[in-house]
């Protein structure tokens, strides 16, 4: 005999026999089904209920998230019905179709599409968040292609066409009306949603649409096949690249105007064997507006990275991954020390936002323009202060600590997983360690954490294991808090980011240690004995604040795989 869902969720130690009397108390003054009683008081999580639905009814537990479901599936059944019974359809193989169900005993639902389709119906079963995110992602793109299309038989093609984009006007593309708007509309949604790029990837039967949000990349939709050509043509016109050419990687960049204000779109193209796959960088100019101040800095941590970047001369590092942050915190960094008195001078590639005061240099390999050759002729330039986008290798490396001992204020980026790596990595580069203690004045690496979306905050305790690994004392109970999931933030439970920071303030013992080319990990552990915030310390602060998850500790801080492997068994992320 099949167990009841209240049963499973007992024997689980998920509620209590009190919790469950509750939960049914409530039911029978709602009506509602009981597990999302349990779920709406916050008794369980919505991978909980569905995990004991899998078990109750022995069907299998989907994920969505890693599904691209074929736009031909989409047709079988409205976006309407999709929303009222809360399903999906997944794939469909010869007579049968998988459809995604949040309640797989809506017998209602299940003949509906019986009905409609004519198909026979394999249930599977997915969270409801999920299955919303499924819904809105994958039938977004749909219907506003759908509308764009509909729209362009009304209106004049000419004025469709007349859209400007920077200097450039799109004429000659009037046949391709639809398509320029179907375009408009998929970057303005993308910089509602504050995705940071857009990915545009053919495969053999569509052209699937995904965005960068909070750092993840989520499915956003589908355009059909037959709209490639013109789509990725569309988009090649905007950046000003060669739209004959489909060999080769290509990369251009527009202006975007939204509202009162522009974004810069860097385009880039990749030719693959189903087409052209175009990634759009979405650089907002009005995160320029912040300041260090807004970016998440501790207080303490702020006013010692204040210190070293007001100093005249000295080489100022910033670390981390690609997508950290770094970028924007140099652009912030450049705000906070730029005045009429001093001569700032930038290498990038690419220059991603204009800078007004600042000289800002592209470099250019194929003309011989590298970081390095540019750094020697900057000098010439009577410069105060050098911005190198980032420190690749031995050459350029050489060339910004030299400039650093010249007189010169050095700052660039460098891609380690924490300050100290940084240390190592330029002295492996082949720098003298006497030369690398006397120009560095401190590391400054950063990781970016999704913040709690404050509209759907409910309290997330954490289970004991997870404390431990956390290393916080038992027994003090901290609070976690986490984002149950709303149309603001797209179900995703979180919305925008901010920065994490690791400190590393060369002293004079660690000149000691980098003139003795010790490891990273004893200049690591001086640094904190000197009182370094670790970025596990800084992630978990924010935690402990309700800024963030404790996933997200576990997700962004330099922990061991079994760490990380722990937070997963105890509870998926919600992405």
């Amino acid at each position: 005999m099949n167990k009841r869902i209240g049963d499973i969720l007992i024997e689980k130690e998920l509620i209590t026999k009190e919790t469950l009397k509750q939960a049914l108390a409530i039911q029978k003054q709602t009506g509602k089904r009981l597990g999302q009683v349990l779920v709406d008081e916050h008794f369980i999580t919505d991978d909980d209920l569905t995990d004991a639905i899998s078990e109750r009814l022995d069907i299998a537990k989907l994920s969505l998230e890693s599904i691209v479901i074929a736009p031909e599936l989409l047709e079988l059944f409205s976006a309407d019905m999709a929303r009222r019974h809360l399903l999906v359809p997944v794939f469909k193989l010869g007579n049968s179709l998988t459809v995604a169900m949040v309640d797989p005993l809506d017998v209602v639902a299940v003949d509906e599409i019986k009905y409609r389709t004519k198909l026979k119906i394999n249930r599977v079963v997915a969270t409801r968040s999920s299955v919303m995110s499924a819904i809105e992602e994958n039938y977004l793109a749909k219907d506003s292609l759908d509308q764009a299309l509909e729209d362009a038989t009304r209106e004049k093609e000419a004025d469709l066409a007349d859209i400007t984009i920077g200097e450039q006007r799109d004429e000659g593309l009037a046949g391709d009306a639809p398509v320029i708007k179907y375009v408009n509309l998929l970057i303005a949604q993308a910089i509602k949603n504050r995705a940071s790029d857009i990915h545009v990837e053919p495969d053999d039967v569509n052209v699937r649409i995904r965005y960068r949000v909070n750092g993840l990349l989520r499915k956003e939709g589908v355009s059909p096949k037959s709209i490639q050509p013109a789509l990725i043509s569309r988009l090649k016109i905007m950046a000003d690249i060669d739209v004959s050419e489909k060999r080769i990687p290509q990369d251009g960049r527009f202006t975007f105007a939204w509202g009162n204000s522009a974004v810069d779109v860097r385009v880039s193209t990749l030719p693959t064997i189903h087409g052209e796959k175009v990634v759009m960088r979405l650089l907002d100019r009005r995160n320029l507006l912040l300041g260090l101040d807004h970016l998440g800095f501790e207080d303490q941590v702020l006013a010692e990275f204040h210190k070293i970047i007001h100093k005249p001369e000295g080489l100022v590092l910033i670390s981390g991954p690609t997508g950290s942050g770094k970028t924007s915190t140099l652009y912030a960094l450049l705000d906070e020390i730029n005045s009429v008195e001093k001569n700032i001078i930038t290498i990038e590639d690419p220059v991603e936002y204009n800078l007004p005061g600042i000289n800002q240099v592209q470099t250019n390999d194929k003309a011989g323009l590298t970081f390095a050759s540019c750094l020697r002729s900057i000098l010439r330039q009577n410069p105060d202060i050098i911005m190198v986008g980032e420190i690749r290798d031995a050459e350029t490396a050489t060339m910004a600590v030299r400039s650093a001992m010249t007189g010169h204020l050095v700052l660039s980026t460098i891609h380690t997983n924490d300050a100290a790596g940084a240390v190592t990595r330029l002295l492996d580069m082949g720098i003298e360690s006497y030369l690398l203690a006397s120009s560095l004045l401190g590391v400054l690496a950063q990781r970016l954490i999704r913040v709690v979306c404050d509209a759907c905050v409910v309290d997330d305790p954490a289970p004991e294991s997870i404390l431990r690994e956390m290393e916080i004392e038992p027994g003090t109970e901290p609070r976690f808090v986490q984002g149950s999931g709303c149309d603001e933030c797209h179900q995703s439970g979180y919305r925008g980011r901010t920065g994490a920071y690791e400190l590393l303030v060369v002293t004079d013992r660690i000149k000691d240690l980098i003139i003795g080319e010790r490891s990273s990990g004893e200049i690591k552990a001086e640094a904190v004995a000197r009182g370094m915030v670790t970025l596990h310390k800084a992630t978990l602060s924010k935690a402990l604040g309700g800024i963030t998850t404790y996933r997200e500790v576990l997700r962004v801080s330099q922990r061991s795989e079994d760490m990380a492997r722990s937070a997963v068994s105890a509870e998926p992320v919600q992405v």
